[in-house]
């Protein structure tokens, strides 16, 4: 690492803490600070944020809409939006069957959104990343950090959207199907696992019917709460 990068800040949203990424980077002498960052997982610079995503989760966020929404607004609010992808990408294939179409999709965020795609092996390969992006802008280029927090939503609709986006695995199309056929927020969370899985699919509904439904135990408190079984 460079000596003249004494302690970057890098700014980690809230939802990553636990990846095991911000611990990373707290024992790379990064000073972490956890924030609601609204656009972007690692924000490093007032032109640099970064999205964090595993192999998986780029296969499922690239077909229901999501990461091309990620992608929009980090292009909108940074001069420098950049995805770091976690694993090896010939193991794309294992987690969907449109492999070729994941990998035209990536070309087209760079093309379309100039996003920087980056590929890691494990959390500890992107805290070194994060930090010596960090290093650079904030040492070498001298920046400024700049959260840009949630986009104002004046219209109920455009709220509520926001609210079922927050859904694991949820994008845009998704979020407004969930709305469509069932209603309201409300009837989302009133709703059983097998009437969210003809919606979202068998894994996907498992995974939003345990984040609404599963006794809310932060760290510290025994075991991090959604970790027990499936419904």
């Amino acid at each position: 690492m460079s000596a003249e990068c004494r302690r970057p800040r890098v700014y980690v949203d809230e939802r990553e803490r636990g990846s095991g990424v911000p611990e990373a980077l707290a024992e790379l002498g990064a000073a972490v600070v956890y924030t609601m960052a609204g656009v972007g997982d690692y924000i490093v610079s007032d032109r640099v944020a970064i999205e964090r995503k595993t192999v998986r989760d780029l296969a499922e966020s690239l077909f229901d809409g999501r990461l091309f929404d990620q992608a929009r607004r980090l292009s909108e609010h940074y001069e420098i939006p950049v995805l770091i992808v976690e694993g090896d990408p010939g193991k794309i294939e294992e987690y969907t069957t449109r492999g070729m179409q994941a990998r035209m999709a990536l070309a087209s965020l760079s093309i379309e959104h100039g996003v920087r795609v980056l590929w890691s092996a494990n959390q500890r390969e992107t805290a070194r990343m994060i930090y010596s992006i960090a290093c650079r802008e904030q040492y070498g280029s001298k920046r400024s950090v700049v959260v840009h927090r949630k986009p104002r939503l004046e219209k109920l609709w455009m709220q509520q959207l926001y609210v079922v986006q927050s859904l694991p695995g949820v994008g845009p199309r998704l979020a407004e199907k969930l709305l469509e056929r069932l209603g309201s927020i409300e009837a989302i969370c009133r709703a059983s696992v097998v009437e969210l899985e003809r919606i979202l699919g068998y894994e996907r509904a498992q995974r939003v019917y345990r984040v609404i439904h599963a006794p809310y135990k932060p760290p510290g408190r025994g075991k991090e709460g959604g970790e027990g079984r499936s419904p």
